[in-house]
């Protein structure tokens, strides 16, 4: 198989997978199983499937909606989809860098530029995945609302129920939710990528940032800023942020808005994986009470 069968007969790729007839050598992943494949003509893909039994529904052609719907934006390189099926993902293959100063600021200058091809809505027109768990897209027009409603409120239920969160953290989360709008600022819908932490931008040979793994839909463009800086950061950051506001400055006090925009991200976190992410949850909260 080369690269202009794969075009003309992606459905076939699996066939091909289970006769051993690519090359598949495993590569780090997520939550899914991931592998690099060579085709007969040296071109390089990369693959996802679920790691035991079928995937959750929807999954991979959601994901592969969202990478194309921010791919159509011409700004920020997101890698092409080639293959998608209920159980399969494939895609073209970057080919992992250095992170680079250069990089950083023209990634700044090119999410800003995705960000203003906006959306019709805050929220997407199909249901999505946020990591392993359902992420509800059911559009709105108000965004504090929104999301309070569709990011923050599920993922708190969750984590209450799995015991992750102490009842002390679930009232200041719960105050939060209930005064939102004194600390949201009211923008149009952004064209964003949804689960923007540091892992899910990938530094690439090119001198390139390009965006992996979304969970796009509209949302508000602080929402990817807010979240470059969760679990250490990625790299060049102030770097990314200045060219970003170059391009299109932010609304005063987007610096404090920061714990409210990545409380969406530590809720999933608390939701899929414990108690782990509890102190950075009640953190962000109160920072938020303390405004």
């Amino acid at each position: 198989m080369d690269l202009a069968y794969l075009r003309a007969h992606p459905q076939h790729l699996p066939t091909f997978l289970t006769h051993q007839r690519i090359r598949e050598t495993p590569v780090s992943s997520g939550v899914c199983s991931a592998s690099r494949l060579t085709l007969d003509d040296g071109s390089s893909l990369f693959a996802k499937t679920w790691p035991s039994g079928p995937a959750p529904a929807g999954m991979f052609e959601t994901e592969a909606a969202g990478l194309t719907w921010l791919r159509e934006a011409g700004s920020v390189p997101v890698p092409e989809v080639l293959v998608a099926l209920p159980d399969l993902l494939a895609m073209e293959w970057v080919e992992p860098g250095p992170p680079s100063p250069a990089a950083a600021e023209r990634f700044g200058h090119e999410l800003a530029a995705l960000h203003r091809c906006g959306a019709a809505s805050f929220g997407a027109a199909r249901p999505g995945y946020i990591g392993p768990l359902p992420l509800d897209n059911t559009p709105g027009d108000d965004w504090a609302a929104w999301f309070a409603e569709r990011r923050l409120a599920p993922y708190l239920k969750i984590s209450a129920d799995r015991g992750a969160l102490a009842a002390s953290d679930i009232a200041v989360v719960e105050e939060i939710l209930n005064t939102i709008d004194r600390y949201g600022d009211s923008e149009p819908p952004a064209r964003i990528h949804g689960d923007l932490w540091p892992g899910n931008l990938l530094w690439a040979a090119d001198d390139r940032a390009w965006l992996v793994d979304p969970a796009a839909h509209g949302g508000h463009r602080e929402t990817d800023l807010a979240t470059l800086a969760l679990f250490g950061g990625v790299p060049h950051l102030d770097t990314i942020l200045a060219a970003y506001r170059e391009t299109w400055p932010l609304a005063d006090g987007w610096r404090d808005r920061i714990p409210l925009h990545q409380l969406h991200l530590l809720l999933v976190h608390t939701a899929a994986f414990g108690s782990g992410y509890r102190n950075a949850v009640r953190n962000a909260a109160d920072s938020l009470r303390r405004l």
